[in-house]
């Protein structure tokens, strides 16, 4: 009875996913439905992140984490991007503003074989924090946002 349950759990959970379609735009987010397939887009924002000089700090993907236990559902990876001077800038207008370091963006596969991009803008993560932070981190965020949008830029341009 109890794998019954336990199968019956599964196939709802993962048709659930599987299901759900893209993001939609959300305050502070920028979302950019593009033609590429999710690895190309993926791979492009590699190519992106390196070519705004910025770093890949962190990759996580539920999708690859779920294929390794047999799970197959849509695509969807986790990238965060910042660099050291950023960070110090950052630090130092607000160490409580360093829990938000890397900034992400974020990739997913839509039900029709293409990928999305998207991220919270850098002035919307570091918003809490601008009372403590000042005119330093709204301009900071400021800087970033535009690095992020360039990013994004290369990211989903045509090749």
């Amino acid at each position: 009875m109890r794998l019954l349950i336990l199968y019956v759990v599964m196939a709802l959970t993962t048709t659930g996913i599987s299901r759900a379609e893209g993001l939609s735009e959300r305050e502070g987010w920028r979302v950019v439905p593009t033609d590429k397939a999710f690895e190309t887009l993926v791979e492009d924002l590699k190519t992106a992140i390196k070519a705004d000089k910025m770093g890949l700090i962190t990759q996580a993907s539920a999708s690859a984490g779920a294929k390794g236990r047999g799970i197959s559902i849509p695509g969807n990876r986790v990238i965060g991007v910042y660099r050291n001077d950023y960070a110090v800038r950052m630090l130092e207008a607000s160490v409580a503003a360093g829990i938000e370091a890397p900034i992400r963006f974020y990739v997913t596969e839509n039900s029709d074989g293409t990928a999305t991009l998207s991220w919270k803008t850098p002035s919307f993560v570091f918003a809490p924090y601008m009372d403590e932070g000042g005119e330093a981190l709204a301009a900071l965020a400021a800087e970033l946002d535009l690095v992020f949008r360039s990013i994004a830029d290369g990211a989903v341009a045509s090749r």
